[in-house]
């Protein structure tokens, strides 16, 4: 029989290496659904119990891997609920395409009130995307496809969106074989620029190389310009792991911050450089900036003094050719460089209890295994106190910072990366938004370790209403379940801890066991430092 447009959607997912599909079936997919499960021994269908959870589980299979992550939804509502994943995917730089319907083709932007009808859903999508199309006819989806393949491949990686109207999934016509387009290459590096940027490096006395996800593939070459510079390299969120701390070099932010006092040259790779102008809110005098970036955007957006626009290996190789006799042999910096990693260790240990359960997850996590961050007081510390070994082990939702994102997403993570271990930290304000997705771990076997902070808060607002509105709260305290029960009947495994001691022995009991976990940590209303001065210092006197 001649293949309908669900078909050649299938196929083309299948020749692009799709190999995992999240999402909720509906009445005007119902023809895509059907084909993906006559594929069912090739694409794996993930069946979620939200919208946002297919969103987000998509989301974490793609930044955890660099992989397309794939979700499938309904339109109208379906999309609406999925968007907040979609806005996470656009904002944290993540290969996600959401595969969605429409009501019939004839009556699209009829207002007629048909079922999940919005009056301009593709417009809304290309809102919230890098790319969006419909596909009209059969005769389509294979160059849609590959089309939207092709832009989640090329320049700065960010989501894309599909949708077809709900005649045309199940409409049948002859068409041709999938054809894949190759991904654009990279601009080049403008060989005026990278000696400019040479001669930049070759006049400053203290740089510092700034990392963002951008920067995700570049490690080893961006490890080489921070041994020639003698400089070290540090990371917000999406970076993290690029260089790791474990390496001379790598410096979380809190030491990093005690290097930019004196600091004369920022070398931004693949990053918007938020740290340091939206978060440290300090320059220090006669500061240059070098950016390598392949949104020439970013270049406008933040002018640098001298920019690059490409993508960050071939920036950063293009530099080490070019400092090469320009550049002096450099006395070594290790001690001061480790001196930075001592001070900030020492200064951490005030940010409690959360810096105490961060090294007891960090002490039993293996190396290889993945942390998923949170918004919340013990996601806010990891950002300053969980050493990452390597590039897409910490997994974050960038500059969103949407609440709840979290579990779903550490599942998402764990079906890509199903031989390591994952670890889910929340708050219980948080965990709340994707409770529902344990019936789908369960279901699935997707063995996330979930560790749920509960001190019946959301503990930032009540913070900020007790310090700056004199105790007046208002939705800043909970009324929660009791977690361990609610996870025990979803048929996980679950236990209560309340100290970092006790949470070393819930987590490894839990990895052991190699099944869906939640362990609770109990803890009172206000009982947590807060990270903000860490994440926020005030400016040098």
């Amino acid at each position: 029989m001649t293949p309908t447009t669900g078909d050649v959607i299938a196929d083309a997912l299948i020749a692009h290496g799709v190999d995992t599909v999240f999402g909720i079936p509906g009445a005007h997919m119902y023809d895509l659904n059907d084909a993906l499960a006559r594929r069912n021994n090739t694409l794996r269908f993930v069946t979620t119990r939200h919208e946002q959870g297919a969103g987000y589980m998509a989301f974490g299979y793609a930044k955890s891997t660099g992989r397309v992550g794939t979700y499938t939804v309904v339109p109208g509502p379906g999309v609406l609920n999925s968007g907040a994943a979609l806005c996470t995917a656009y904002g944290a730089n993540a290969p996600v395409l959401c595969l969605t319907g429409n009501i019939m083709s004839h009556l699209i932007g009829q207002g007629r009130g048909q079922l999940h009808e919005l009056s301009d859903q593709l417009a809304l999508l290309r809102g919230l995307t890098k790319w969006a199309e419909r596909i009209n006819h059969p005769s389509e989806a294979g160059t849609v496809m590959a089309q939207a393949f092709q832009q989640l491949r090329s320049g700065r990686v960010r989501p894309v969106a599909v949708e077809t109207p709900w005649d045309v999934f199940g409409q049948r016509a002859a068409v041709r074989a999938v054809e894949m387009l190759a991904p654009v290459p990279p601009p080049l590096p403008d060989p005026d620029s990278v000696q400019a940027a040479a001669r930049l490096i070759a006049a400053a006395r203290k740089p510092l190389i700034m990392v963002g996800a951008g920067a995700v593939h570049a490690g080893d070459e961006i490890l080489e310009l921070a041994q020639r510079l003698q400089a070290p390299v540090t990371a917000h969120r999406s970076g993290k792991g690029i260089v790791g701390e474990h390496l001379p070099y790598g410096l979380s932010m809190g030491a990093a911050y005690d290097w930019w006092q004196d600091c004369d040259l920022l070398i931004g790779i693949g990053s918007r450089l938020e740290l340091q102008h939206m978060r440290w809110r300090w320059m220090p005098p006669g500061l240059k900036t070098l950016r390598i970036d392949i949104d020439p955007t970013e270049m406008v957006r933040l002018k640098p003094t001298v920019g690059l626009v490409t993508d960050a290996a071939l920036g950063t190789r293009a530099l080490l050719q070019s400092l090469d006799g320009l550049l002096p042999a450099q006395t070594s910096r290790l001690e001061a460089l480790n001196a930075c990693k001592q001070r900030d260790l020492a200064a951490l240990q005030s940010l409690q209890p959360q810096v105490s359960y961060l090294q007891t997850i960090r002490d039993v996590l293996p190396r290889d295994g993945f942390f998923v961050e949170e918004i919340a007081q013990i996601g806010f510390a990891a950002r300053l106190a969980f050493p990452v070994y390597g590039p897409r082990q910490y997994v974050t939702c960038g500059y969103q910072d949407n609440l709840g994102f979290g579990f779903n997403t550490a599942l998402g993570v764990k079906v890509a990366n199903p031989d390591k271990v994952v670890i889910s930290v929340n708050g219980d304000g948080g965990f709340m938004f994707g409770v529902q997705e344990l019936a789908t771990a369960v279901q699935y076997g997707i063995n996330v370790i979930a560790v749920v902070f509960d001190n019946a808060s959301f503990g930032n607002v009540r913070r900020d209403q007790t310090e700056r509105y004199d105790s007046r709260f208002i939705g800043a305290e909970l009324r929660n379940p009791d977690f361990v029960k609610l996870a025990e009947s979803f048929g996980a495994r679950a236990e209560r801890v309340s100290s970092p001691a006790g949470l070393r022995g819930a987590l490894e009991r839990s990895i052991a066991a190699d099944v869906p976990a939640v362990i609770v940590v109990q803890s009172e209303r206000g009982s947590d430092a807060s990270p903000w001065p860490f994440l926020h210092p005030a400016p040098y006197a």
